[in-house]
């Protein structure tokens, strides 16, 4: 799991879009791109799902939890999974996502797939339970 971090602003999306695009080229499963606006769909190469979570009506961090159970489980070719802006689509502060990212961390055991997240705050804002996954 990658954690790309930094205030609103910083260029984030811009950063896993560049990576999105460039693992595709080289991915032997799917990449999967997931954020909650339709902004950014052409903004990646057409070999990359691109889903847009607005129309699913997700209201919490479990709901979500089942959203991306549901596409790891539907395709086991799925290699990374990029999600832009984890905190906006659960409706809940990074710090209140613990056990979040602990089931995501053991999806990527269990399916051998690779997660990347972004996070709207400075590193030494980031909640102590993802400092392992930052570079």
């Amino acid at each position: 799991m990658k954690i790309v971090y930094g205030p609103k602003g910083t260029g984030k999306t811009k950063i896993v879009i560049a990576d999105a695009n460039a693992q595709v080229d080289s991915a032997k499963g799917h990449v999967v791109f997931i954020t909650d606006t339709n902004r950014y769909m052409y903004d990646l190469k057409y070999q990359i799902r691109f889903i847009d979570v607005k129309g699913y009506e997700i209201k919490c961090e479990n709901e979500f939890v089942g959203f991306i159970k549901g596409i790891v489980a539907a395709n086991s070719d799925n290699e990374i999974i990029y999600v832009d802006g984890i905190a906006r689509i659960t409706g809940h502060e990074l710090s209140e996502l613990g056990d979040f990212f602990a089931m995501i961390e053991r999806l990527e055991k269990a399916f051998s797939v690779s997660f990347v997240f972004t996070c709207s705050a400075a590193k030494e804002d980031l909640p102590p339970f993802l400092a392992k996954y930052l570079d």
